[in-house]
């Protein structure tokens, strides 16, 4: 998308400090999958050198949630901090999830699926209202059967029907 993507070409070589506002819109563009909307406010510091860029994440702001339990939906908080650097190499690729390959004539970079993928991954899994975080967690343990094994053999054979007892002996 045109609106987040930085022209790496006309920077000089320094840090330069970029102000973003996601909405609504911005999830619809990049996916509601994982979060259906928000209100974000994402500074983005570009540190340009010679054989690397360096850019700093750091993204606050609520992720509209529905939660899993009750259907309702809730605000989110979301804090996040993350560091990218894109080095200079032959040919684009990302090597790990702080490394990006970008080649020498690339002349802008997309920040917005980085800042989509930051924000989707400081979503909880289970994502349960606020009202309903004090309460315990109790649905692991409904229909457990707990089966319990003694050692000690006069119990067991007390507690053996006798109609067991005549089949034992066919044996």
């Amino acid at each position: 998308m045109k609106e987040f993507s930085i022209n790496i070409i006309g920077l000089s070589k320094k840090a330069h400090i970029f102000d973003f506002k996601l909405a609504d819109s911005f999830f619809e563009k990049y996916g509601k999958e994982v979060i259906s909307g928000g209100d974000f406010d994402v500074r983005i510091v570009l540190d340009k050198r010679e054989t690397f860029i360096e850019i700093d994440f750091k993204i606050s702001g609520k992720a509209h949630l529905v939660c899993d339990r009750s259907l309702e939906p809730f605000n989110f908080p979301i804090e996040e901090t993350r560091k990218i650097v894109f080095k200079y190499g032959d040919e684009a690729k990302e090597v790990s999830d702080e490394i990006v390959i970008i080649t020498h004539d690339q002349d802008s970079i997309d920040i917005g699926q980085f800042v989509y993928e930051f924000v989707a991954l400081a979503i909880p899994i289970k994502k349960i209202h606020p009202k309903f975080q004090d309460e315990p967690d109790n649905e692991d343990e409904q229909g457990v059967q707990i089966i319990y094994s003694t050692s000690d053999d006069n119990e067991v054979k007390e507690n053996i029907d006798p109609r067991w007892e005549k089949l034992k002996k066919l044996k």
